[in-house]
């Protein structure tokens, strides 16, 4: 029954990124283009007028934020639309129907949302390299916040696919929710630089301690605690598993 349930999720899996991989154009580029160009503009034109930040250079500050960006917004995307597709085509039905547990399912998509964000976090590190030469100050903290990041992300990402109505739907989080929290997460500004009241409510952005946690992995600085950090997203990452897990036991939101 183990093997069993292996071959159903590396078939997920596979089927994921193969999905993805297919149609890199779409999926790959795009993200490494617009990120390039945030390089082009936010450091090396904006960056030398700003000089440095929390002592180190502007363009190097912003790089671990650009490149969680890049993480959050693939993982995410990717398995909103991909399970929101199999809802729309009825496909989910022959997978809930199949003797499979709805751990595994849940484990396939998020494993494709995760192999996504890797790939293109991987690709917009390399870009940055032609930019910035930058070290790592935490190999641990780059890993793990990396993949909790990923993880959280596809978590809600499969959540907004389970809601979702239509594609109108899955289009909404990453425009009104995702977008705004990412920039106000830091990304090309220290919280330090914020007044005492503003900092406080930044702390309430989950994003915030994502990008706070990749960029003390390469810099060694950050705007909150390491120990707080991993533990916002590992409770994160728990409530989203639980209700997303209990949502498809109970067939929520999977017949259009």
């Amino acid at each position: 029954m183990t093997q069993f349930y292996w071959v159903a999720l590396t078939s997920i899996w596979m089927k994921e990124i193969n999905r993805f991989a297919r149609i890199w154009i779409q999926t790959l580029v795009p993200p490494v283009t617009t990120i390039t160009l945030y390089f082009i503009i936010f450091g090396n034109l904006i960056g030398t007028r700003i000089g440095d930040m929390c002592g180190v250079k502007y363009m190097q500050f912003i790089v671990p934020g650009l490149i969680m960006m890049a993480v959050i917004t693939n993982a995410y995307t990717n398995v909103a639309s991909s399970f929101f597709s199999a809802k729309f085509q009825r496909n989910i039905e022959e997978l809930l129907v199949a003797p499979v547990p709805t751990h595994i399912i849940i484990a396939g998509y998020v494993g494709g949302g995760l192999a996504r964000g890797i790939c293109v976090g991987a690709l917009v590190t390399a870009i940055s390299l032609l930019f910035v030469p930058f070290h790592v100050y935490s190999w641990f903290m780059v890993v793990i916040t990396l993949l909790l990041t990923a993880i959280l992300f596809s978590l809600a990402g499969l959540l907004n696919a389970v809601f979702a109505h239509n594609f109108d739907d899955i289009s909404l989080i990453p425009t009104f929710v995702l977008t705004p929290l990412t920039y106000l997460g830091g990304v090309f500004y220290s919280l330090t630089l914020l007044p005492s009241f503003w900092q406080s409510i930044s702390h309430l952005n989950p994003v915030v301690y994502m990008i706070s946690g990749f960029r003390y992995g390469f810099l060694g600085i950050h705007d909150v605690s390491i120990r707080l950090t991993i533990s916002v997203l590992v409770i994160f990452i728990i409530i989203f598993y639980i209700t997303i897990y209990m949502l498809i036991q109970h067939g929520r939101g999977l017949r259009m």
